[in-house]
C-alpha cells in the first residue's frame, strides 16, 4: 500500500518555477479584480445612502430592502440634497440653541420616511393596484413593494395574502429629496390649504399627515391620471417628544397651522 502511494507521488507532474509564478500572479490579478467591484459597490451604496454589502449585516439587508421598496438610480458620488444641506449648516445649530441641547448627537433628525397607500379597491379593480405601483414609484424615486393581507375578514370579502396596498420606505439622501419636493411644491398645491394639522404627531417623536390626490405633485401628469388615490406620509424622527419633533418640523419648513381658538375663548374675549 505505501510502494502504490510512493509510486502514486511520483507519478504526479512536479511545476516549474516559471508555472508557479504564472499560478501566484493570476490569483494576485483575481483578489485585486475583486477587490475593485467590493469597493464599486460600496461607493454605489454610499451615493444611495444604504449600508454597502458585507461584514456584520451581510443577509440582514436583502430582506430588509425588499420589505422598503426597490433600489432606484443612485444619485451622483458626492451629491448633498439642499434640504440636508441647509440642516447640517443651520438648522441643526438653531435647534440646539432653541431646544438647549448641548451634545449634537442628542439634536433631533428625521431618519426615514414611509408613504403608503391603501389600495382595498383593487380587490376588485387589478389596474388601480398597477396604476398605484407605478405613481408612488414615480413619486417617491424608488420602486414601491405591494402590501397583502394578513388574515381574512369575510365582511370585507378579503383573503389572507390579496394584494391591497403599496408603500415605499425612503432614507439617507432619498428622504430629504422627497421632504424637500414636499415641503416646497407639493403641499403648496393642495387645494384650499390652511395648513397642516399640528396633532398628527404619536407622542414619540413621529408625524403622520394625508395627502388626497397623487396629483399634487409635479412627477405626475394629471391628464393621464386614471384614478385618484391619496397616500399617508409617516415622518419618523429621533425626537424622544412631540415638542422636539415639533420644532425640526417646524425649522425644515412645514407649514402647521395655529391652533384654533375653541367657539367659548371667543365669546369670552
Amino acid at each position: 500500500m505505501a510502494e502504490e502511494k510512493q509510486d502514486k507521488k511520483d507519478k504526479k507532474p512536479s511545476r516549474t518555477p516559471e508555472q508557479i509564478e504564472a499560478e501566484k500572479a493570476a490569483k494576485a490579478a483575481k483578489k485585486a479584480e475583486m477587490s475593485a467591484k467590493a469597493k464599486e459597490k460600496g461607493e454605489k451604496a454610499a451615493a444611495e445612502g444604504a449600508p454597502a454589502e458585507g461584514g456584520k449585516g451581510k443577509g440582514k439587508g436583502k430582506g430588509k430592502k425588499e420589505e422598503e421598496g426597490g433600489v432606484a438610480i443612485p444619485f451622483p458620488q458626492g451629491y448633498l440634497p439642499r434640504l440636508r444641506k441647509k440642516y447640517a449648516e443651520t438648522i441643526s445649530a438653531a435647534l440646539a440653541t432653541e431646544l438647549k441641547i448641548d451634545n449634537k448627537m442628542a439634536i433631533p433628525r428625521v431618519t426615514k420616511v414611509v408613504i403608503s397607500m391603501g389600495l382595498g379597491k383593487a380587490i376588485a379593480e387589478k389596474p388601480r393596484l398597477e396604476a398605484a405601483i407605478k405613481e408612488l414609484t414615480t413619486i417617491a424615486g424608488q420602486k414601491a413593494v405591494i402590501c397583502k393581507a394578513k388574515k381574512s375578514v369575510s365582511n370585507f370579502k378579503l383573503r389572507e395574502g390579496m394584494e391591497i396596498g403599496a408603500k415605499v420606505t425612503l432614507r439617507a439622501n432619498r428622504m430629504w429629496e422627497f421632504l424637500d419636493r414636499l415641503i416646497n411644491l407639493a403641499i403648496p398645491r393642495v387645494k384650499d390649504f390652511r395648513g397642516l394639522n399640528p396633532k398628527g404627531f404619536d407622542g414619540r417623536g413621529n408625524y403622520s399627515m394625508g395627502l388626497t390626490e397623487q396629483t399634487v405633485f409635479p412627477e405626475i401628469n394629471a391628464d393621464v391620471v386614471t384614478f385618484h388615490q391619496g397616500m399617508n406620509i409617516s415622518i419618523v424622527t429621533t425626537a424622544p417628544d412631540d415638542k422636539q419633533a415639533f420644532a425640526l418640523l417646524k425649522h425644515l419648513g412645514m407649514p402647521f397651522r395655529a391652533e384654533e381658538v375653541p367657539a367659548a375663548a371667543r365669546k369670552t374675549s
